[in-house]
């Protein structure tokens, strides 16, 4: 048995077909098989890893080079993904190996985060994976969004197709990364499909020029729906831009849906809108994202409350020993903790240590779910140092 890294083409006899067989429709068809082909350029900068043995894929997983806001630093992260293994050698302890290099890999070359959909939650957990909130898809009737058609608003809609207008969005997202906890963004190599696909119309909202709200969608029929993607807005009057124009729809769809953000309120948007939203979760199919810190350099200088903390860290392949965690400068610094520091002190898991740095778990939370050891006057330090936030991944992958 043996780990390599595959070239691009090598793809289409294994990786892509453990990923297919794992995650669509079975047994594919020759022209599902041949459109694999046409993947090849958007998946050109990955790193992908198989196992084989006498020549067989019994394993193979994919990293696609990232980058993801962390408390407002753009660090590289590494966005997991076709993990998959043969159905004759599952659970042999293949993913593990292959994610475990991996993950050394992307480490090593300056990754200091990592992210996922899993297809179990609690597989992943085993490798300090921490969950993230899922998007809410929100819908509604374009009726109930009548009020807006009136309102004066300051700038102006643009629409277009994406092919033409993948610029503007691609500008736009890479702002949406500097300024929004969580997000992340795919690589140019990888992001460009949406316009090459062309398959969905562009929406923006401007303010002399400047794009501040976007929105990709399509529309499945008359009398349908208008299926929209992720509905990004810097402010509430982007915001209501791209509603007032979703409001003109009335006579040509029955119902709108768009995904937010998790800390979104839709059901405040206007006072008579009458709004589902839905996160759904199950297992297997539809799950919520992951992520974990790959290297400690991720914590270092990012803004930070007056806390100060020693951790020591445990049980994980790529997190360890005992640090000081200092945040009284409001810029979060590490040093080595020395023995007889006074100052309150917790045992954290890599999990645990992610789930604070990502801002989605209170230090209690992380106590009473098992990533760590965490007495009262620790966790009040913690709570200082990394003030719940609600990360938004952005990219689906």
């Amino acid at each position: 048995m043996a780990v390599r890294r595959i070239s691009s083409e090598e793809r289409l006899t294994t990786s892509f077909v453990l990923g297919a067989y794992a995650f669509e429709p079975s047994p594919r068809s020759a022209r599902r098989a041949e459109e694999f082909r046409a993947y090849l350029p958007y998946n050109e900068g990955n790193r992908t890893l198989i196992v084989e043995e006498d020549g067989a894929t019994l394993a193979a997983a994919s990293a696609i080079p990232m980058r993801q806001n962390l408390r407002g630093a753009v660090l590289p992260m590494a966005g997991v993904a076709g993990v998959a293994s043969h159905p004759l050698a599952r659970r042999r302890g293949h993913v593990r190996t292959v994610l475990h290099q991996l993950l050394d890999e992307m480490r090593d070359e300056g990754h200091s985060l990592t992210a996922l959909y899993p297809f179990r939650p609690s597989f992943y957990a085993r490798f300090g994976y921490v969950g993230l909130p899922k998007p809410r898809t929100v819908t509604f009737s374009p009726a109930d969004l009548h009020p807006l058609l009136g309102a004066d608003l300051p700038g102006e809609v643009g629409w277009e197709r994406i092919g033409g207008g993948y610029p503007a969005w691609r500008e736009f997202t890479e702002r949406c990364l500097r300024d929004r906890h969580g997000f992340a963004l795919f690589p140019d190599y990888r992001d460009v499909q949406l316009r090459d696909l062309d398959e969905r119309w562009l929406l923006t909202a401007r303010v002399d020029g400047v794009v501040t709200g976007a929105l990709t969608y399509r529309i499945d029929d008359h009398g349908g729906e208008l299926v929209g993607d992720d509905l990004l807005a810097v402010d509430p009057y982007a915001r209501s831009l791209l509603l007032q124009f979703l409001a003109r729809h009335v006579d040509q769809v029955e119902r709108i849906s768009v995904r937010v953000a998790a800390d979104e309120l839709p059901e405040l948007w206007l006072t008579d809108l009458a709004v589902h939203v839905e996160a759904r979760v199950a297992r297997p199919g539809s799950s919520a994202p992951m992520a974990r810190l790959l290297a400690l350099d991720a914590l270092t200088g990012l803004p930070a409350g007056p806390g100060r903390v020693r951790v020591e860290l445990t049980g994980d392949r790529w997190l360890a020993g005992a640090h000081l965690l200092d945040g009284t400068t409001g810029s979060l610094e590490l040093r080595a903790a020395t023995a007889g520091t006074a100052t309150p002190g917790a045992t954290l898991t890599a999990a645990g240590l992610s789930a604070l740095a990502y801002g989605v778990l209170d230090p209690v939370e992380v106590h009473l779910r098992g990533l760590g050891d965490v007495p009262a006057d620790a966790a009040a330090e913690l709570r200082r140092i990394f003030p719940r936030r609600v990360p938004y991944l952005f990219a689906d992958f």
